[in-house]
C-alpha cells in the first residue's frame, strides 16, 4: 500500500525529532531524504505525500507540537516544488494552514510568511516554483526572469583533508556532468506542461518529443513556456483557466496532430520522472580572506553591463590590487542646498554615453573623485532595516531593489565546510567584504550575499577512539534549530565515510548522491538567518617599537599565560609587594551586561592561571531571544588561583587553589600587572596567535559604514548665539548571518 509506506516513513522523520536516541541519531538525515526520493522516483506519490503531510500538520497544530511545525512545512514545500497533478483544493488548504501561523511568534509565522507567499503564486500558476529556481540555479538566459543565482563552496586544504576534498569534488562534477542547459530547458517545458494540464497530458509522447527536438526548436518552447508562465504570474489577479488555455496551445504546437489523440489512449505508459537539477555549485579551496570579494566580482563581472542602469555604470569593480591597504574615496559635494540653483532635468540620469557620465567615470590618483549619484546611496548605513544582510520574502534573491530602478538579479550562496577555525577565517573575510563597500559600494547593490555553514572535522589521530565533537557554533546552531541538527549535523560522518569509499569508475548506472541532495536541500530551504555578533580584539604588545594591532573573532579568545617575563624596561612595571605564585596579576575593567541595559563598569584585580572569552552561549537558557540575532554578550571563563598561607616552623607553605569564575559583558579591557607576558589565540586557529602581549580590549566590532558623524541643524541658544552641535551616532554592530532552517526557535 503506497500511503502506509508513506506514512511510515513521515513517521520515522517525526520520531527523530522528538527523541535523543543515540540509534536514532545515527540514521538521522536519511529518513528526509529517503522520503523525498520516493516520490522523486514515482512523481504519482506526490499527492498522497502532501495529503499525508497536510494531515500531520494539522495535527501538530491541534495539539501544539510546535517543534515539528517548521520541518514539515519545508518537506511539504520541497514536494510541492518538484510535483505535478497537485489539486487547487489541496494548494488552497496548505495555503490557508499558512495563514492560521501567522498569529504564532517568530520564527512560525515567518516561515508560514514565505511558504504562503509562494503558495499563492503556485496556485494559480503551477509550476512557478520549479521554472524560477532551475532557471535562476542554472543561470539559464531569459529576459522575463533574470534572477542568478551561484554556490560557492569553501574548502580550506589545511582544515579538512584531501581524501574529503576530492569526493566531495567527484560528486559534484558527477552530477554537473548531466545538466547540459538543454537538459535543464527540457525539463522546464515538461513540468509546467504537466503542472498546467494534469491528466490531459501525454508525459510519455512530450518527452520523446522534447529529447527528438534540436536545440533552436527546444529554446523556442523553452521562452514560449517561460514567458506564458511569468507573464501570468505578474499580473494582479491571475487566472489558473487562462494559464492552462495559453500552455494548451503551447503543447499542441509542440506535439502536432498527436496531442488531439493522445487522450483518447486507453493505455498511457509510467510518466517519466522529471528531476529537479542541483544547482551549479563551484569549487574552491580557502587561500585567505581576499578571495571571498575576488570570487563575488569575478561571478558579477560577465553580465553587470547588460543587468545595470546608468546610475551605477559608474561603479567600476576596481579593488583587485593584491595590496592589503584600501584606497581612501573622497565626495565632492557641488549641492548649494539652494533649489534654484539646481539645474533643469536633474530627475532624470544621464545617458550612459553623455559627457556627465564620462567625467563621472575619470580618476586621479590622490584626488578628489567625483560621484554622478546621491552620497545616500554610498554610504551602507543609511539603509533601513535590521542589521547585518537584508532578507525579505518574494524573489528568490530575497530583498528587491536596493537603490531606484536596480534590481539585486544576483544571489550569491556561499557556503563553507570545515570547523569553528574556518567560521573565524569567514568572519574575517566578511567583515574585509564590509570594509571595502564603504569605499566600492558595487557588491551590495548588485549582490544577495547568503552564508551556510556544514561542519567537517579534522582528521583524529587513531588513538582518538572518541566519537569526535561538533564545533560551538554547529552545536549552538543544532541546538535552537532541530531541523539544522537533523539534516546538516549529520553530515560530518557521512561525509568521512564518503572519503573513505573508493571511487566507482562504473558511470553507466545512476548512484543517488547522499551527500549533494543534502546539500542542495539545505541551501534551497535554509532562507532563516541567525545573526552571529563579531568582536574586535585590539593587541598591545610588550615590545614599545611594535605597533598596536587589531583582528576580529566570531567564537573564542583564549589567553595563555607565558613562562618568560617583561624586560627591564618593559610596558607594564611589577608593583612592589606582588607575591610570586601561579599565572598572573591581571587588572579587569569590563562593563558588565545587566538585564536593564544600563552601563556599569566594574575594575577589579586578580590571579589567575588561564582566561577564555566565548561568544556562543554554551547552554539552551543563555542566548535565548527574540530575534535572529544573539545578545551582544562574551562569556569571560576565569581560573582563579588562590593561596592559603599555612604557618610552620621553618617556613610558610602556600596551599594553591583554583575556583573557575565566569562572568557575562559586552567589552572588556585586561592588562598583565607584573612580569608575565600573554599568548592570545583567537578561534582556536594557531594561525591566528598573537604572543608576548601585555594588554588587550575586546569590544563588539561596528559595521563599518555606521560610524560617521552626524550635525544637527544650527539653533539659537539663550544668548541668540548661533550653535551648532555635532554628535556621533552609535555605531551599529557588524553581525555576520549564518542561514539555518527554522531561526532560533523558542
Amino acid at each position: 500500500d503506497v500511503e502506509l509506506d508513506l506514512q511510515r516513513s513521515v513517521q520515522a522523520v517525526l520520531r527523530e525529532l522528538s527523541t535523543q536516541a543515540p540509534a536514532l541519531q545515527s540514521n538521522q538525515g536519511m529518513w528526509r531524504w529517503s522520503l523525498h526520493k520516493k516520490v522523486e522516483r514515482d512523481p504519482g506519490k506526490s499527492p498522497v505525500l502532501v495529503r499525508i503531510l497536510l494531515r500531520e500538520l494539522e495535527k501538530a497544530e491541534s495539539q501544539d507540537l510546535r517543534h515539528v511545525i517548521i520541518p514539515l512545512l519545508h518537506t511539504v514545500m520541497y514536494v510541492l516544488t518538484k510535483a505535478t497533478g497537485i489539486t487547487e483544493e489541496l494548494y488552497q488548504r496548505i495555503y490557508a494552514f499558512c495563514t492560521r501561523l501567522l498569529t504564532l511568534p517568530t520564527p512560525y509565522c515567518t516561515v508560514a510568511l514565505d511558504c504562503a507567499i509562494r503558495l499563492k503564486t503556485e496556485t494559480a500558476v503551477p509550476g512557478t516554483l520549479y521554472q524560477r529556481m532551475v532557471i535562476a540555479e542554472q543561470n539559464l538566459t531569459n529576459e522575463l526572469y533574470p534572477y542568478q543565482e551561484r554556490v560557492f563552496l569553501f574548502v580550506d586544504p589545511e582544515l579538512v583533508s584531501a581524501s574529503v576534498c576530492s569526493a566531495l569534488l567527484l560528486e559534484i562534477e558527477a552530477a554537473q556532468a548531466q545538466q547540459t542547459p538543454e537538459t535543464c530547458m527540457r525539463h522546464v517545458v515538461s513540468h509546467a506542461l504537466q503542472a498546467a494540464l494534469g491528466e490531459a497530458c501525454h508525459a510519455s509522447a512530450l518527452h520523446r518529443k522534447l529529447q527528438a527536438s534540436p536545440r533552436r526548436t527546444l529554446e523556442h518552447y523553452f521562452h514560449a513556456v517561460v514567458a506564458a508562465v511569468e507573464q501570468m504570474a505578474s499580473e494582479a489577479s491571475p487566472s489558473r483557466e487562462g494559464h492552462v488555455e495559453r500552455l494548451e496551445e503551447i503543447y499542441c504546437s509542440l506535439l502536432g496532430p498527436a496531442a488531439g489523440r493522445c487522450s483518447g489512449d486507453l493505455v498511457q505508459e509510467r510518466p517519466p520522472s522529471i528531476p529537479l537539477p542541483s544547482p551549479y555549485i563551484t569549487f574552491h579551496l580557502w587561500t585567505g580572506e581576499e578571495q571571498l570579494w575576488k570570487e563575488l566580482v569575478l561571478f558579477l563581472r560577465p553580465r553587470s553591463q547588460l543587468r545595470l542602469s546608468a546610475d551605477l555604470e559608474v561603479l567600476d569593480l576596481q579593488g583587485l590590487r593584491p595590496d592589503r591597504e584600501l584606497a581612501r574615496v573622497s565626495v565632492l559635494s557641488t549641492d548649494s542646498g539652494i533649489e534654484r540653483d539646481l539645474p533643469t532635468g536633474t530627475d532624470e540620469l544621464p545617458a550612459p554615453s553623455s559627457p556627465e557620465m564620462e567625467r563621472a567615470g575619470l580618476q586621479r590618483k590622490g584626488g578628489i573623485k567625483k560621484r554622478a549619484w546621491p552620497l545616500d546611496f554610498l554610504m551602507p548605513g543609511s539603509w533601513d532595516g535590521p542589521p547585518g544582510l537584508h532578507r525579505r520574502t518574494g524573489r528568490p534573491s530575497g530583498d528587491g531593489e536596493m537603490l531606484p530602478g536596480v534590481s539585486r538579479l544576483h544571489t550569491a550562496r556561499v557556503l563553507v565546510l570545515g570547523d569553528d577555525r574556518m567560521l573565524g577565517r569567514l568572519a574575517q573575510a566578511y567583515h574585509r567584504l564590509r570594509k571595502r563597500e564603504t569605499q566600492k559600494f558595487c557588491l551590495t547593490p548588485r549582490l544577495s550575499l547568503q552564508l551556510y555553514y556544514i561542519p567537517v572535522l579534522a582528521p583524529e589521530k587513531p588513538a582518538a577512539s572518541r566519537q569526535p565533537e561538533l564545533g560551538e557554533l554547529a552545536t549552538f546552531l543544532g541546538r535552537v534549530d532541530p531541523w539544522y541538527q537533523s539534516n546538516v549535523n549529520t553530515l560530518c560522518p557521512a561525509i568521512h565515510k564518503l572519503a573513505e569509499m573508493p571511487p566507482s569508475l562504473d558511470t553507466s548506472r545512476t548512484v543517488d548522491p547522499f551527500i549533494l541532495d543534502v546539500i542542495t536541500y539545505y541551501i534551497r530551504m535554509g532562507t532563516q538567518p541567525i545573526y552571529f555578533q563579531i568582536y574586535t580584539v585590539k593587541i598591545f604588545f610588550s615590545d614599545l617599537s611594535q605597533d598596536p594591532t587589531e583582528d576580529i573573532f566570531l567564537i573564542e579568545l583564549k589567553v595563555k599565560i607565558q613562562d618568560s617575563k617583561f624586560p627591564k624596561d618593559g610596558f607594564s612595571p611589577r608593583r612592589r609587594g606582588m607575591a610570586e605564585g601561579p599565572g598572573a596579576e591581571l587588572s579587569l575593567c569590563y562593563q558588565k551586561a545587566l538585564l536593564s541595559h544600563r552601563p556599569r563598569e566594574v575594575t577589579v584585580s586578580l590571579r589567575a592561571t588561564g582566561l577564555i572569552l566565548k561568544a556562543i552561549p554554551a547552554s539552551d537558557t543563555e542566548g535565548r531571544s527574540h530575534t535572529p540575532a544573539l545578545p551582544l554578550t562574551i562569556y569571560v571563563t576565569l581560573d582563579v588561583a588562590t593561596c592559603r598561607a599555612k604557618a610552620t616552623l621553618t617556613r610558610a607553605i602556600s596551599l594553591l587553589q583554583t575556583v573557575t569564575n565566569t562572568f557575562r559583558t559586552n567589552n572588556i579591557q585586561i592588562q598583565s600587572q607584573d612580569q608575565r607576558l600573554l599568548t592570545l589565540s583567537l578561534d582556536k586557529d594557531d594561525q591566528r596567535t598573537f604572543r608576548d602581549v601585555v594588554r588587550f580590549e575586546v569590544a563588539p566590532c561596528p559595521e563599518p559604514c555606521s560610524g560617521a558623524q552626524k550635525s544637527k541643524a544650527p539653533w539659537l541658544n539663550l544668548h541668540g548665539q548661533q550653535e551648532v552641535e555635532a554628535i556621533k551616532a552609535k555605531p551599529k554592530p557588524l553581525l555576520m548571518p549564518i542561514n539555518t532552517f527554522s531561526g532560533i526557535v523558542q
